[in-house]
C-alpha cells in the first residue's frame, strides 16, 4: 500500500489533535492536562499491550515511540477527549458516561480497524478471515475498557475543588492503565477461550442496553464541533481512502459498517450537522 495513505492517516489525526488543543486552551489548563494525560496514556497502553499480549505489531508510520506510532497515542487521546465532551452535553448520570463514551469509541472501530489492517497500519497476524474479518474480537473488548477506564478515572475528581481537579489527569492515565492492562489480562487469561466470544458479545451488549434504557438526551447544553469533527473525519478517511484504494470492497461488508457507522454518528451529531449545514 503506498505510504500516502500512512502520511494521510497521520495527518487527519494530527487535524483532529489540532481541534482538541484549540479547544482545551480556550478552556483552561484542566483540559489541557486531560489531552496531554491522554497522550501519554495511549503511547504507554500500546507499549503495554503489545507486550502483555503480543498479539499485534504496528507498521512503519513517520514518528515512532519504540514499536508504537506517535499518532496512535495522539488519535487515543482525540478519541477520548472529543466522546468525554460529547457525553459531558448529554443527560446521562456523570459516573454512567464513561459508559457512552466507551461505545462512542467502538462507533470508530468498528469502521477503522478491518480498514486498518489491510492498509498496513498494524497487523493482528491471524489473517484476514479470522473473527471480524480479520480483527479478533477481543479488539472491540479493548476498546470500551480504554476510553471507558480513562473516562471514569478522569470523573473521580474533575468536579472537586482546589487541588484536587488538578489530579484528575493523571490519577485517568493510572486507573486507565491499570483497567486496560487488567481488562485485557481478564479477557486473555481468565476466561476460557470457548466462551470468550460471549463475554464480550454480553459485556458490550449490556453497555449498549444501558444507555439506551436510561433514554439519555445528547445536547442539553453546548458541545464543541470536535464531538463531530474527531469522529467524522475518521469516518471519512476509512470510506473515502477505502473506496479509492479498494480495500473496504473485499469484502463490500466493510463498506456497509463504515456507512452504517458513518449514519450512527451524524444521527448522534445531528444538531452539530444541522448547525453546519444551515451555516454554510
Amino acid at each position: 500500500m503506498p505510504d500516502y495513505y500512512f502520511l494521510l492517516f497521520e495527518l487527519i489525526i494530527y487535524i483532529q489533535f489540532a481541534l482538541c488543543l484549540r479547544h482545551a486552551l480556550k478552556h483552561g489548563a484542566q483540559n489541557l492536562l486531560k489531552l496531554g494525560f491522554g497522550i501519554i496514556f495511549g503511547v504507554m497502553l500500546e507499549l503495554a499491550t503489545i507486550r502483555q499480549l503480543n498479539a499485534y505489531e504496528y507498521g512503519q508510520f513517520f514518528i515512532m515511540v519504540l514499536d508504537v506510532p506517535l499518532c496512535i497515542g495522539v488519535a487515543w487521546s482525540c478519541i477520548i477527549y472529543s466522546a468525554m465532551e460529547f457525553s459531558d452535553a448529554a443527560s446521562l448520570p456523570y459516573f454512567l458516561r464513561p459508559v457512552l463514551d466507551g461505545l462512542l469509541g467502538l462507533n470508530i472501530d468498528l469502521a477503522l480497524d478491518a480498514a486498518a489492517i489491510r492498509f498496513g497500519f498494524w497487523d493482528w497476524g491471524q489473517g484476514l478471515e479470522f473473527q471480524f474479518f480479520g480483527v479478533p474480537y477481543a479488539n472491540f473488548w479493548a476498546w470500551f475498557w480504554v476510553v471507558l477506564s480513562f473516562s471514569l478515572g478522569y470523573r473521580l475528581l474533575a468536579r472537586h475543588s482546589g487541588w484536587a481537579k488538578w489530579l484528575s489527569a493523571p490519577l485517568a492515565f493510572f486507573v486507565g492503565l491499570t483497567g486496560v492492562l487488567g481488562t485485557n489480562a481478564f479477557i486473555a487469561f481468565v476466561v476460557p477461550g470457548g466462551i470468550r466470544t460471549g463475554v464480550i458479545a454480553v459485556t458490550l451488549a449490556a453497555a449498549l442496553v444501558i444507555v439506551f434504557l436510561l433514554r439519555p438526551k445528547f445536547y442539553q447544553k453546548p458541545a464543541d464541533p470536535l464531538a463531530f469533527w474527531v469522529p467524522f473525519l475518521t469516518h471519512a478517511y476509512v470510506l473515502i481512502a477505502g473506496v479509492i484504494s479498494g480495500v473496504i470492497l473485499d469484502p463490500t461488508f466493510l463498506l456497509g459498517m463504515g456507512l452504517a457507522m458513518l449514519a450512527a454518528s451524524l444521527a448522534l451529531h445531528w444538531k452539530t450537522v444541522k448547525q453546519i449545514v444551515i451555516s454554510n
